[in-house]
């Protein structure tokens, strides 16, 4: 394709209307095509007049309005990409945004080669993922109906004897518990009622998700991320949903860019000025990374479930694994040791794990499981 016939679309779009903006190869500023209602015909009869689809490059930001838009413009041949809202440059003294002057900045800073587009899932991928984020809120729920059932019983003065609650146990002693006045026993029925149904919710939502992956196409990958502590079946599904194929990423440092856990830095010359982690790029996996570290404040050990996982992996994936567990665990001591909050003890430590996370999926690809119950 000769690059000086190339057109380039910025968009700005919403729930109800698109504005459109095109800029010619070369250094003329980019003009305003005008705004739309969001519809995908009135859209495409505003760029046939630009010329052939493989000529026109377009590009919008991220946003709610998720990846159809992007889908249908690739269906009809165009070179569409969807930009990280974070990674756009920013002019220090423009103090004034508009949707026309959004499309318009879009359509330069892409002609000048400055955009950095987002990986787009495929639709098999995206399903996961929605059904990772709903058992996620769900838990979410769960734990603020937990919140509010464990308020109306400070409340009344009232603690749980044992040392474990949410068990079993925990329940049955909830049942014994009655008081006098109608008015406070519907409302302590009607929280654990709440409370029951979130648990039955995160149950079903995590049953399909460990159902929706068989026959993934990184299903691999979720089983050997599994081989890592702190790592189940459902944070495994959580990360690859949310990072996509952890393939794209040539070095380590890229993904722990990407989950922004790399320290954010203001240096010039021979100063080096360090500060907090970027936390850029995608927050649901960087949770779930700095979840996973809290299991590495324990010593060193495989135990049961952690032997499950690992039995159809190759020795190499377990021997990375092990290897993780014995640098994160002197690694998370050693910060503890120095005084440092447990908070910020673990920002480092899944900085770390996230190159295990990367190295994993390498390896697993390199020597593919073996069948259950095959000979060694």
């Amino acid at each position: 394709m000769d690059e000086s016939s190339k057109v380039y679309v910025g968009l700005d779009v919403h729930k109800e209307t698109i504005a459109i903006a095109r800029a010619l190869s070369g250094r003329e500023p980019a003009r305003l095509m005008g705004e739309i209602a969001h519809d995908v015909g009135r859209l495409v009869k505003k760029l046939q007049p630009l010329g052939d689809p493989v000529d026109v490059h377009i590009v919008y930001e991220a946003g709610p309005t998720g990846y159809g838009l992007q889908r249908k413009l690739r269906g009809l041949g165009y070179a569409c990409e969807i930009i990280a809202p974070s990674l756009i440059p920013r002019r220090a003294g423009d103090r004034v945004k508009t949707d026309r002057r959004d499309c318009l900045r879009l359509a330069e800073l892409s002609r000048a080669g400055e955009l950095k587009a987002i990986w787009i899932p495929e639709p098999a991928d995206e399903a996961i993922r929605e059904l990772s984020r709903a058992r996620e809120d769900a838990v979410t729920a769960r734990t603020r109906a937990r919140l509010q059932l464990r308020g109306f019983l400070r409340r009344h003065d009232i603690r749980y004897p044992g040392k474990t609650a949410w068990t079993k146990t925990f329940g049955r002693w909830l049942a014994t518990l009655s008081f006098e006045a109608p008015g406070s026993q519907i409302a302590f029925t009607e929280y654990c009622l709440v409370v029951q149904a979130c648990d039955a919710r995160v149950e079903r939502l995590s049953l399909a998700l460990l159902q929706a992956i068989q026959g993934w196409r990184f299903e691999g990958v979720v089983k050997a991320l599994c081989a890592l502590r702190g790592i189940d079946a459902v944070s495994a599904i959580g990360l690859v949903a949310e990072i996509g194929d952890i393939a794209r990423f040539d070095h380590p440092r890229k993904l722990m860019g990407y989950l922004g856990l790399v320290p954010s830095e203001r240096s010039s010359h021979d100063r080096v000025n360090r500060g907090p982690i970027t936390k850029s790029g995608n927050a649901h996996a960087r949770r779930l990374l700095t979840e996973a570290v809290w299991c590495y404040r324990f010593k060193p050990r495989v135990g049961y479930q952690a032997q499950r996982r690992q039995e159809d992996l190759p020795e190499s994936t377990r021997a990375i694994a092990w290897k993780a567990q014995l640098r994160l665990t002197g690694r998370y001591a050693k910060l503890h040791a120095r005084g440092v909050t447990l908070n910020k003890v673990c920002v480092p430590v899944a900085h770390e794990l996230a190159g295990f996370v990367w190295a994993v999926p390498r390896n697993a690809s390199a020597h593919p499981m073996r069948a259950p119950g095959a000979a060694v």
